[in-house]
Order: C-alpha cells, then sequence, then structure tokens
C-alpha cells in the first residue's frame, strides 16, 4: 500500500476520532483532550494517535485511561464510519511536542528580557 494512502487515511481516523470524542463517548475520566496527530503504518494494521490535553499530569493519566478503554468502541466505529476492511489497532500516546514548544518560548521570553 502506498504511504500516502496512508497519510490520507491517517487524517480520515484523526478526524474521526475527534468527532466521536465531541459526540459519542462520555467517558468522565477524558478531560479537554486535543489530537495532534495519527501516525498508521503502511499496512494501515497499526497506529499511534498522539494526544495533548489540559491539566496536570493525574489530569494526563485519567485522559490516557479513559481512551485506552475506550479503543475498542473506537476501533469499531472506525471501520463503520470509514468503510475500512480492518481497522487498525491504536495506541494513545500523550504529544509531549506542545509541552516543550511551551517551555521553549518560555525560555525564550526570559532571556529576550534579560537582553534588554
Amino acid at each position: 500500500m502506498s504511504a500516502r494512502r496512508a497519510e490520507r487515511v491517517s487524517e480520515a481516523v484523526r478526524a474521526a476520532i475527534a468527532d466521536m470524542l465531541l459526540r459519542d463517548i462520555k467517558d468522565p475520566r477524558i478531560g479537554m483532550v486535543t489530537l495532534t496527530t495519527v501516525e498508521l503504518t503502511d499496512d494501515l494494521r497499526h497506529g499511534k494517535v498522539y494526544f495533548s490535553c489540559v491539566g496536570d499530569a493525574a489530569a494526563r493519566e485519567r485522559s490516557l485511561s479513559g481512551l485506552r478503554s475506550a479503543a475498542g468502541f473506537i476501533k469499531a466505529q472506525l471501520t463503520r464510519r470509514l468503510r475500512l476492511r480492518f481497522a487498525p489497532d491504536l495506541t494513545f500516546v500523550f504529544d509531549e511536542s506542545l509541552e516543550a514548544a511551551h517551555h521553549m518560548a518560555t525560555l525564550l521570553r526570559t532571556t529576550h528580557r534579560e537582553d534588554e
């Protein structure tokens, strides 16, 4: 299968899961979650869903636990909504790039103030 198809399906999977989080999944453990990226293998059998969330490490762990428990429901819905023959096995991963970017911006601001 082509990598380009995997990219297109990845974006469709991200949009479908985001819609499910808004409308269908009512797990109270899942807080303010934003899906940043979905990476699928070229054969579309496995995928990593990167997310960020508002809150501290405890809120992050609660959200991760809620997403993991909803993985079966999400997989079943993906086959229906996207008309896939096989839904990918999803692994949810907290995306630390946003926190790293925020930390870097803070460091840049403080060094800029010190230079003035």
